[in-house]
């Protein structure tokens, strides 16, 4: 989410560099060094938000481990009630707000990312 708040500020920057320096070699440099920057930063938000999702599948507890799985779940059913059920049979739909959609759309990139990471992790310790 940060990423799209931050992108107008880059190129913002990216302006007042090119207008302040005028050697273009040396804004390239000082362009070049910031993109680095961002890009750090969101992989240190990656490695964070991954870390948290295999620790959730390494819990103890079953519900610990699927308890973002079974939110997905949910959320396909809401979604195909709306989208399948609805239309075919004329029953009435669930309300669908905005901000379901936002969590619907970070749960999958969550999960996709956390198991992305967990099969990467078994690749590197040569279990595949």
């Amino acid at each position: 989410m940060w990423t799209t708040l931050l992108g107008p500020v880059i190129n913002g920057l990216f302006g007042v560099i090119d207008k302040a320096v005028e050697d273009k070699d040396m804004a390239a440099k000082i362009k070049a060094r910031l993109q680095e920057m961002v890009l750090a930063g969101q992989m240190k938000e990656i490695e964070a938000a991954a870390s948290i999702i295999v620790a959730e599948a390494k819990g103890d507890s079953w519900l610990q481990r699927s308890w973002r799985p079974l939110l997905m779940v949910l959320f396909g059913v809401i979604i195909a009630n709306n989208y399948l059920v609805v239309p075919l049979f004329g029953t009435p739909g669930a309300e669908i707000p905005p901000d379901m959609w936002a969590l619907l759309k970070l749960g999958i990139g969550g999960y996709v990312l956390g198991r992305s990471v967990e099969k990467g992790v078994r690749v590197w310790k040569g279990g595949e």
